[in-house]
């Protein structure tokens, strides 16, 4: 088991970082928050999950343990595999989403791309009693990010919703409507937490 990884960023994608360890370039899949946080030749920690599957070993990185022991508990329900209980993390915090499982919010679990009131409340009744467990861990080793001006924020927000499967339209649509309200995020990866929650409404 791989259950962390430190080297150089040698490229960032929308929901993934190639990090150089020993020399050699491993792929992480991340959230498109953490992604967007990394800086190619900056150095990057990630605590790790390795998915061994019989036609691939994929690598999951996280900015912390507990988010790492978080993206593991919920693929312990049925029906939740390593996409989806990403998408979770893209779409809430790691202690939003704590709280939503231990408090019963179905509401804001079924913002979740993927996740329908019966999977919501299927993750509530298994999980209910086990999140309260994790607690949140220290603060991510990734780099801060750089802030971007204010069109090249939202075009990679707009990128990372088409990563994650909406059409152009729908996530320039989104991405406009949310930057209007008053008090919009200008952080990249807040700003796609929010317009996620307001597509899965």
């Amino acid at each position: 088991m791989i259950s962390s990884i430190r080297g150089s960023v040698l490229s960032a994608g929308l929901d993934n970082v190639v990090v150089e360890v020993g020399g050699v370039g491993l792929l992480v899949h991340t959230a498109p928050a953490h992604a967007a946080s990394a800086r190619v030749g900056t150095e990057a920690t990630f605590f790790t999950t390795l998915v061994v599957r019989e036609d691939s070993l994929t690598l999951y990185g996280f900015g912390d343990d507990s988010e790492r022991k978080l993206f593991e508990l919920v693929q312990t329900v049925s029906g939740v595999g390593p996409r989806l209980a990403l998408a979770m993390l893209a779409v809430h915090a790691p202690d939003a989403l704590r709280g939503a499982i231990a408090g019963g919010d179905v509401p804001t679990l079924m913002k979740v791309p993927g996740i329908g009131k019966k999977g919501a409340e299927r993750i509530v009744l298994e999980l209910k009693d086990k999140v309260g467990a994790l607690t949140g861990g220290g603060s991510s080793s990734l780099p801060q990010p750089q802030v971007p001006a204010a069109d090249e924020t939202q075009q990679q927000v707009v990128d990372a919703l088409v990563g994650l499967g909406w059409s152009t339209k729908q996530a320039q649509d989104a991405v406009a409507k949310v930057t209007k309200a008053e008090g919009a995020p200008t952080d990249v990866s807040q700003l796609l937490r929010v317009t996620l929650r307001s597509l899965g409404r």
